[in-house]
């Protein structure tokens, strides 16, 4: 068999990279033949098809008129990619073409490229952009109900979907009408979900297309052990309201048990928390050893999120830790933690109900520990690399025989 992969980036650059390079290592070492597309970057990582990736694009310089009017042409259908995919296709003559983070840069019209050269082909929803024209089904920072939308997607502008812009709001309703009337989608021949809820929302858009859920992955081979508890809690993520990490840090003043809360990562709230919740231990970005230091010692980690979370990574590392994790009831998560036997869950936004959550396990070491290992155990059973790799291979298999 013969796997192309399809990212625009070809550099670790975020979760989408993560499980992109993940199954393309996956794919590899079951003995199959691998090919990449991308664009062209200076980050990117060294490839035998280089030469066929399209040029650089960034949507962030600043641009005339008339090279804006180009780039929004391009933002909805770029021909050099669909041309260089081609190209690609016909040299290499791939089995599957299985798409990723493809929008905007790539386009989707890369898909029916593969299509019509006689290719397979899986797309896999890292975010809700197949169901929703900015990605993350908010409006105005809060989340957005797709059963509220009707008619069609040019109306989708009213509600100001991309930072307040009318602008940016038209050109992405734009170009998911644009997307609908092609039926690029349409000639996907199976979506990867990494979540059930994920799969739900595709469906609202897409009421007859092949859903499969494949649940994201972890290596539970490696060694993580879990160090002694230091009685804090712990935030991993971008400081954004979404994130719900201000709603942490309100429950944080009304516990009423004494416990400390760390918060790990960057972003726009940054400097707000810092200044109206002084007992909060804002630790800035980490990686590596340090944050790893960091799981292994904290009671809990907690994922307030306030947005639609698909197969939330720190949930899963957490849980690799043997960490019971406290989630907001709200999109993916609630599939990935048992509420009572691996975590614990709270209506999302609901700072009181979040406290009383933080104060039961700190009254109950016992019942921590329980739920950390009982979180290890149902990481190893539900989301190791290997369930990953055989849901994945398994379906390009099915799809091969024509099933």
């Amino acid at each position: 068999m013969k796997v192309l992969f399809a990212n625009k980036f070809f550099f670790m650059k975020g979760g989408a990279e993560t499980v992109f390079f993940q199954e393309r290592e996956m794919v590899r070492q079951a003995g199959h033949q691998v090919i990449e597309f991308a664009m062209q970057h200076p980050d990117n990582l060294p490839s035998c098809q280089s030469d066929y990736f399209p040029t650089k694009v960034d949507y962030h310089d600043r641009h005339g008129l008339l090279d804006r009017l180009k780039i929004a042409a391009r933002f909805i259908h770029h021909q050099e990619a669909c041309d260089r995919l081609a190209a690609l296709i016909r040299a290499e003559r791939p089995d599957i073409v299985h798409f990723h983070n493809i929008y905007h840069q790539l386009t989707p019209s890369i898909i029916r490229v593969a299509k019509e050269l006689g290719c397979r082909t899986v797309l896999t929803a890292h975010d809700y952009k197949v169901a929703c024209p900015n990605y993350s089904m908010l409006v105005k920072g809060a989340a957005f109900d797709l059963k509220r939308i009707e008619g069609s997607w040019l109306k989708l502008f009213r509600h100001q979907w991309q930072e307040g812009s009318w602008g940016k709001s038209l050109l992405l309703s734009a170009e998911a009408a644009w997307q609908q009337w092609r039926g690029n989608y349409e000639c996907v021949d199976a979506f990867v979900a990494p979540s059930a809820f994920m799969g739900q929302m595709i469906r609202t858009r897409l009421p007859r297309a092949r859903i499969e859920v494949i649940l994201n992955g972890i290596d539970v081979e490696q060694s993580r052990e879990s160090g002694e508890d230091q009685g804090y809690f712990l935030f991993l993520g971008r400081l954004m309201t979404e994130k719900g990490v201000e709603t942490l840090a309100r429950a944080h003043q009304k516990l009423q048990h004494s416990a400390g809360l760390k918060i790990v990562g960057d972003g726009p709230l940054f400097e707000h928390l810092r200044g109206h919740y002084p007992d909060a231990e804002l630790l800035g970005f980490k990686q590596g050893e340090a944050l790893l230091e960091l799981l292994r010692h904290a009671r809990a980690v907690v994922v307030p999120s306030e947005w639609y979370e698909n197969c939330s990574m720190s949930v899963l590392e957490a849980m690799a830790y043997g960490k019971p994790v406290i989630g907001a009831r709200i999109g993916g998560i609630p599939e990935q933690i048992h509420d009572g036997q691996d975590g614990l869950l709270f209506e999302p936004g609901n700072a009181d109900a979040l406290a009383r959550c933080m104060d039961r396990l700190t009254a109950d070491p016992a019942l921590t520990v329980q739920m950390g290992q009982s979180a290890r155990q149902r990481l190893i059973a539900h989301y190791s690399l290997a369930s990953h790799q055989s849901a994945l291979l398994a379906l390009y298999q099915s799809l091969l025989e024509g099933q």
